[in-house]
C-alpha cells in the first residue's frame, strides 16, 4: 500500500495538466515572442493562462500576472525587484517564520546594508499585527509575511497585516505558495501588492510559478535580456508549463469550495486518532491552519529519535510523509521555524508533517494513525508507555 503525504512539498500533476503540457509540447512548441503563426498561438496560450491564473486569486487584471520559472523565483523578484528602487539601503520587515525562498534574499539585503526586522511568532506560529505595528520605521520600503507556513500550517492574519502595511504606504508581498489554491485569496479585498504563487503546488508542473504584481506597483527586473513578461522577467517562456499552471488554477478555482472541508474533515479525523498517543504534539494553530495540513512534534522520546526517523521508518511502510529539520552532510539541523516557536533545538529536530491531498481518502488517514503509532513503539521498543 502506498500512500503520499507529502503535499506541501508537490502535488502530483492533474490528468489535465499532463494532457495540456503534452499538447502545447508537441503542437503549440512556437516562441511567444515570434511574430509568425506558430508565435501567436503560444503567445495566446500564455494570455489564456494569465487569466486563468488573475482568476484564482480575483485579480481583475490578467496583466499583474507575470510568470517565473518557481515561487522561489517569485519570491526573489518581489524582494530584489523593490529593492533594486532605492539607491541606500532601506528597512525590510519579514517574520521569524518565513519559507528560506524570503529569508535568504533578506539576508543578502542585510549584507548589502538594509536593517532586516524579523518579527516574532507565538507559540503557534502567528504574527502579532501589534508588533508589525511596533515595527514600522519611516525607511520601511517592504512588508514580506508568509500567508501560510509549510512547515506547521499555520495561516498568518494576512488581511490585518496588509491593511497595516496599506495604512502606512508601505507596500506589502505575501509568499502565498501554500495557500493559493487551498484557500480563497481575493488581492480586491486584501490590499495585497505582491503575491508569490507556485504550479506544482496546486497539481501543476514544476517549472512555472508567478508573481502578482497590483496595479501601479513599480518593480525592477531581476533577470535581463529579452524583456519577456511585460520587461520583468526576462528569457523565453515555458509555454507548456505555463499552460498547465492555468489549468491547475482553474481547476483549484471551481474545486475549492468543496475540496477545503472534505481536507479539514480528513485532517481533523487524523488530529483525533493520533490525539491518544503520548508522542506526538501538534505544531501550529489547529483552528487557522491550512486545510490540508497536520504537523506534529515527537514528544517523550531520546534525542536520537529525530523526523527524519520517522520518514525512514514510514517510507519503508510505503507512506511519504516530510520532517521539519534540515539535513546538511549528514548532521541534522534544528527547524528554525520550530526554533522560532519557542521550542528547544533537540524539540526542533523532532518535527514531522503530514499534507494530505485531492487523493487521500479517509482509509489512507486511518491507515497511517495506526501505521505511525506501530513505527514509534517499535522504534523505541524499551519505551515506558507515558
Amino acid at each position: 500500500m502506498q500512500i503520499y503525504l507529502d503535499h506541501s512539498a508537490t502535488t502530483p500533476p492533474r490528468g489535465e495538466v499532463i494532457a495540456t503540457i503534452s499538447k502545447t509540447l508537441s503542437q503549440h512548441w512556437g516562441n511567444p515572442s515570434s511574430l509568425h503563426s506558430w508565435g501567436d498561438r503560444a503567445a495566446t496560450i500564455i494570455e489564456k493562462a494569465r487569466f486563468q491564473v488573475a482568476s484564482l486569486i480575483n485579480s481583475p487584471n490578467a496583466e499583474s500576472i507575470i510568470f517565473t520559472s518557481s515561487g522561489t523565483e517569485a519570491d526573489n523578484l518581489a524582494i530584489f525587484g523593490i529593492a533594486q528602487q532605492f539607491k541606500t539601503p532601506q528597512h525590510l520587515i519579514i517574520s521569524s517564520v518565513e519559507h528560506s525562498a524570503i529569508a535568504n534574499p533578506a539576508k543578502i539585503l542585510e549584507e548589502w546594508g538594509w536593517e532586516i526586522t524579523k518579527l516574532p511568532v507565538n507559540s503557534l506560529g502567528k504574527v502579532n499585527p501589534l508588533d508589525l505595528m511596533a515595527a514600522i520605521q519611516p525607511n520601511t520600503a517592504l512588508i514580506s509575511i508568509i500567508s501560510g507556513q509549510s512547515e506547521v500550517g499555520t495561516i498568518q492574519p494576512i488581511w490585518e497585516l496588509a491593511k497595516i502595511a496599506r495604512e502606512n504606504n508601505i507596500l506589502f508581498h505575501t509568499d502565498a505558495v501554500q495557500t493559493a489554491g487551498r484557500i480563497a485569496i481575493d488581492v480586491q479585498k486584501i490590499p495585497i501588492d505582491l503575491l508569490s504563487i507556485s504550479s506544482h503546488k496546486i497539481y501543476g508542473s514544476p517549472g512555472s510559478g508567478c508573481l502578482y504584481i497590483r496595479s501601479g506597483v513599480e518593480i525592477k527586473p531581476i533577470i535581463h535580456g529579452g524583456g519577456q513578461e511585460l520587461g520583468l522577467r526576462s528569457g523565453t517562456q515555458a509555454v507548456a508549463e505555463i499552460a498547465g499552471f492555468g489549468i491547475a488554477a482553474e481547476l483549484a478555482a471551481s474545486e475549492m469550495e468543496m475540496e477545503i472541508p472534505r481536507l479539514i474533515r480528513l485532517r481533523d479525523r487524523l488530529f483525533e486518532l493520533l490525539e491518544d498517543c503520548p508522542y506526538l504534539e501538534v505544531t501550529g494553530d489547529r483552528i487557522n491552519r491550512l486545510p490540508h495540513h497536520a504537523s506534529f512534534i515527537l514528544k517523550n522520546l531520546p534525542e536520537s529519535v529525530t523526523g527524519k526517523t520517522m520518514v525512514r521508518e514510514l517510507k519503508l511502510a510505503g507512506i511519504a510523509i516530510s520532517a521539519g529539520s534540515a539535513c546538511h552532510s549528514g548532521k541534522i539541523s534544528p527547524s528554525p521555524i520550530l526554533l522560532a516557536m519557542g521550542y528547544s533545538p533537540s524539540e526542533a529536530k523532532q518535527g514531522i508533517r503530514l499534507t494530505l491531498g485531492r487523493e487521500t481518502t479517509q482509509a489512507d488517514i486511518d491507515w497511517t494513525a495506526m501505521v505511525l503509532k506501530q513505527v514509534i513503539q517499535r522504534t523505541i521498543p524499551e519505551l515506558v508507555t507515558v
